[in-house]
């Protein structure tokens, strides 16, 4: 069975970070393991605590999985401290990770920022580098770039500016603020392709980024080409949200199990 590894927070509410992970990854066919980068104390209203790990302790459980059982593919998250940062891009060049899939986590859909100028600056300096895949949003793809995205033209272009920057495959989310669920893949060559989705009326879109980037690295990992891992991540993501599972008060979580059937899955009659 191939393995998937997500470094990221981990989310009291299940609906993102390394449970929407672990959900999606399981969802997706692979052994799913996780390196926990910050506790939250959180629900579908918002997040009210966060508890980081040392930088030390985040080593030491990369450290147990790489020696024991070596991921396919590396999924990561928000990590929102410089120290923990360099940590991660440490461990993964000693341990020569392949198929890692970063979802930088920088910036909110409000615009608010989530981790500090300087982790920013490390984050580019440090592990984007290493990566085979950025799944940025327009707001953290701006931030890359450097430019301002109103166009899909702008799109391209700052895609292909971050792909040349950090000699990965990028692929930029839309989102609906810009062309609804369209998202664009720049590979390294400097060749983009669009991939078209459809909206979907729910509002229940908690945990989105992490279930497409980890959905990503599954398929990664199990052998599937960029452009396959990308559609076929997309696919699941939609049938997720697709399932229109309503909980909590908030904006709540999607449906990550909506394609599981079989004897374990039956509720009593």
């Amino acid at each position: 069975m191939r393995t998937a590894l997500t470094i990221a927070g981990s989310d009291s509410s299940g609906g993102a970070g390394i449970q929407a992970d672990i959900k999606t990854m399981i969802a997706n066919g692979v052994y799913a393991m996780s390196a926990i980068t910050a506790l939250t104390a959180q629900n579908t209203t918002g997040v009210t605590g966060i508890m980081e790990v040392f930088p030390e302790f985040l080593g030491e459980q990369l450290h147990n999985i790489f020696t024991d059982i070596p991921p396919d593919a590396v999924k990561i998250g928000m990590v929102a401290s410089g120290p923990l940062i360099v940590e991660i891009a440490e461990k993964l060049k000693q341990y020569q990770a392949k198929n890692i899939v970063v979802d930088p986590v920088m910036v909110a859909t409000s615009g608010a920022k989530l981790i500090s100028d300087d982790a920013v600056a490390i984050l580019k300096e440090q592990l984007l580098p290493i990566a085979d895949m950025l799944t940025p949003n327009i707001l953290e793809a701006e931030v890359l770039s450097g430019r301002t995205i109103w166009t899909e033209e702008d799109m391209v272009t700052a895609a292909r500016k971050i792909s040349g920057r950090y000699s990965c495959a990028v692929l930029c989310k839309g989102g609906h603020s810009l062309n609804d669920a369209n998202d664009l893949l720049c590979r390294q060559d400097g060749t983009c392709q669009w991939f078209y989705g459809k909206r979907i009326d729910n509002p229940n879109t908690h945990g989105t980024g992490c279930t497409l980037s980890s959905a990503i690295a599954s398929n990664l990992a199990k052998g599937f080409g960029m452009d396959d891992s990308v559609k076929r991540a997309k696919a699941y993501l939609s049938g997720a949200l697709g399932a229109m599972l309503d909980l909590g008060r908030g904006s709540g979580p999607m449906d990550h199990g909506f394609d599981l059937a079989g004897e374990y899955m039956k509720e009593v009659d």
